[in-house]
């Protein structure tokens, strides 16, 4: 039953993070976040536990997952900073192997292409755009998917249009091959991640979504 799962969530004191505590929350998960500073957690509820901790350091995340159903990723990064998402990824996957935790759910931009890729050139334009902006974060997205593409976990990557920051629109769009929308935002982010924990459709597929 839901009530007895608990699911760990790293990134939950960002913008997508945040809401992803509070949706599993109202669906009746119990919620252990990884955070590097626990002063700047603002949720409030017995089910939240707090790990202090830094995704880059396998002992933190191996903490983290421990008595854990479940892991969603929404970690961020500042533009300029040297990307760590397939690092993270890795760390996760060993420690979900080791620790015999199958369901992972993490984020990445519209902007990665992906194989079976069938993008609008509109589309194919932006990414080209993304590619040249932020190289380095594009090659690690890159490498954490093929990661994704050789591991045995439950994993689906989540391809995420631009955010907004508003109240939720309900209604979400999926497509595996094209960007369906050019906004989303983060509650109903959030609702499609939770949701995935259950839900087996993009077990190992890395859908776009959209409102």
């Amino acid at each position: 039953m839901v009530q007895n799962k608990r699911i760990a969530v790293v990134g939950g004191n960002g913008k997508a993070g945040r809401f992803v505590v509070q949706k599993a929350l109202e669906k009746g998960y119990a919620v252990r976040m990884l955070v590097r500073n626990p002063q700047r957690v603002t949720v409030s509820d017995e089910r939240v536990e707090v790990t202090k901790g830094n995704a880059e350091d396998i002992s933190s995340i191996q903490a983290l997952l421990e008595g854990c159903d479940a892991v969603i990723n929404t970690l961020g990064q500042p533009n300029k900073a040297t990307p760590i998402y397939s690092k993270v990824t890795s760390h996760i996957l060993a420690t979900m192997k080791e620790l015999g935790i199958q369901r992972y759910i993490t984020v990445t931009g519209g902007s990665l292409n992906a194989p079976g890729d069938r993008k609008s050139p509109i589309n194919k334009m932006g990414a080209w755009l993304f590619r040249r902006l932020y190289t380095d974060m594009i090659a690690d997205k890159e490498k954490e998917l093929r990661i994704l593409l050789k591991s045995d976990a439950d994993w689906t990557l989540v391809r995420l249009p631009f955010v907004i920051e508003k109240p939720a629109v309900g209604k979400i769009k999926v497509n595996l091959y094209d960007m369906p929308g050019m906004k989303m935002t983060n509650p109903d982010i959030a609702d499609f991640l939770v949701n995935q924990i259950s839900d087996t459709k993009y077990i190992c597929k890395y859908p776009f979504i959209s409102n």
